[in-house]
């Protein structure tokens, strides 16, 4: 493969010297942002071909009732609408779900319509596709929103230098560039030295998606100040309570189970200072009055694991697996892992019966009964369009086959029954484009799911992921023309 890389005249294997190795790992980076550029162009001309005018017979561009096709605003002010179902098409030939193919095409609209010189340089290969889908991905969701002519002006001062600074100066210029365009007429009252600031950094992120194998999840946050120093002196305080009662974990460590405490307790905490605050101020009332009793206060908050573990008999005792699956996030996760967070005595644990995903369940009603919609949701795991991730639980369930409500009436037998070899997960977004579009698909075998697409192309879905099982594609496909 080596010799294959480095091309004829390169010598044997064992002959390639340092050089010739930097010049071919030079050379496939060059490609590489070659072919991501001529992917932005590609995605831009897809969105060309598939304007709101080309939604079957709409007659305006509003959300239509029952959930037919609309358009779709993805990229800022000024950027061309684009019809909704053709994000799909294009993530599933790409191999990327529904979203990236989406946001794939809203950063090239947003770099060929509002940010022309920065699209006019990824186009000659002086700066990667990567970084100007990082500023249009910017541009699109500032708040406020920034007008086209804002947009220029984040595009002037970018466009020069977006190749020659590292990722961290680009985003400190962008966001320097959105606050020097004056958007708004200055608010001395909302801070008198600076002005309004129209970029604000605050937010708290939770990486839901992504599940380390310790069973922790990544947790990102911008404060204001005050806020950020109660929260530091909470977390101090709450790891030096965990010590004190005899924890002998790491500081860090300490610090993250309080947050965990702050989350649970906090909310019950303010409910419980309100009371008694009220039971002071009134001298007739007493705790069951004001609800101060901390027994009958609601939990402060309520967060559903969904965990699946094999489980055998080993006599009379149950025996569970040392590995189980994680619904939230389809991360694995260790039986230890759950045994620790049960020990909680605020966590309440609900064993569910087994369900038997290959028994066959049918009901003669359209609605799918709450044992069908569990064994469907354990069967799919997620939404079961080419490699749509989102989780089956919060889907839709569709009946493949679709159901017939006017068969019992004219003695017909039902083409769509509910039962559970017509049923598949559906994120409502997929559902649509099932019901109101060319898409179509069928269950070859339990769990494994064949699509086609309005074009012709095909997939295989089942518990493993998806598959493309279209003809290889032929060679020779011309580079996309600059527009």
């Amino acid at each position: 493969m080596i010799e294959t890389l480095a091309g004829s005249g390169a010598g044997e294997v064992q002959d390639l010297t340092a050089s010739d190795l930097l010049t071919a790992i030079r050379d496939r980076r060059r490609d590489e942002e070659r072919a991501a550029a001529d992917q932005l162009v590609l995605a831009a001309q897809w969105a060309d071909l598939h304007p709101p005018e080309s939604i079957h017979d709409a007659a305006v561009f509003s959300i239509p009732a029952g959930g037919r096709e609309h358009e779709e605003p993805i990229a800022g002010e000024g950027c061309p609408l684009v019809a909704e179902f053709c994000v799909a098409e294009l993530g599933s030939v790409l191999g990327v779900s529904t979203t990236a193919a989406k946001k794939l095409i809203g950063h090239a609209l947003e770099l060929r319509h509002r940010l022309p010189r920065l699209w006019a340089q990824v186009y000659a290969g002086r700066v990667p596709a990567w970084r100007a889908r990082a500023v249009a991905e910017t541009t699109i969701h500032s708040c406020p929103s920034l007008t086209r002519e804002a947009a220029a002006f984040v595009d002037a001062q970018v466009a020069a230098v977006a190749g020659k600074v590292g990722p961290a100066q680009l985003d400190r210029l962008v966001a320097e560039a959105i606050k020097r365009y004056d958007l708004a007429e200055p608010d001395p009252t909302a801070d008198p030295e600076d002005g309004w600031l129209h970029v604000d950094p605050r937010h708290a992120s939770i990486d839901t998606q992504d599940v380390h194998y310790a069973g922790t999840m990544r947790m990102e946050a911008e404060l204001g100040i005050a806020d950020a120093l109660d929260v530091d002196r909470a977390l101090a305080h709450g790891a030096a309570t965990l010590k004190a009662l005899g924890s002998t974990e790491s500081l860090n460590v300490r610090r993250a189970k309080a947050l965990g405490d702050l989350a649970r307790t906090q909310t019950a905490l303010d409910l419980h200072t309100q009371g008694v605050t009220a039971a002071e101020s009134t001298d007739t009332s007493t705790d069951s009055d004001t609800g101060a009793d901390p027994q009958r206060l609601p939990a402060a908050r309520e967060v559903v694991l969904h965990v699946h573990f094999a489980a055998n008999l080993d006599g009379l005792s149950t025996v569970f697996g040392p590995t189980g699956r994680l619904e939230e996030g389809q991360r694995l996760v260790l039986l230890d892992q759950i045994k620790s967070w049960c020990a909680d005595t605020r966590t309440r644990v609900t064993i569910k019966p087994v369900i038997d995903l290959d028994a066959d369940l049918a009901t003669e009603a359209y609605k799918v009964p709450d044992r069908l919609r569990e064994q469907v949701i354990l069967r799919d795991r997620t939404c079961v369009f080419p490699w749509c991730t989102r989780p089956a639980r919060r889907a839709d369930i569709d009946h493949i086959i679709p159901h017939d409500p006017d068969a019992a009436a004219e003695g017909r037998e039902q083409p769509g029954p509910t039962a559970t070899w017509n049923l598949a997960c559906l994120c409502r977004f997929h559902h649509r484009l099932k019901t109101h579009s060319a898409w179509r698909y069928a269950m070859v075998s339990a769990g494994v799911f064949e699509w086609t697409s309005p074009h012709g192309h095909r997939y295989r879905r089942d518990h493993t992921g998806t598959s493309s099982i279209d003809p290889a594609d032929p060679p020779g496909i011309p580079r996309p023309r600059r527009r």
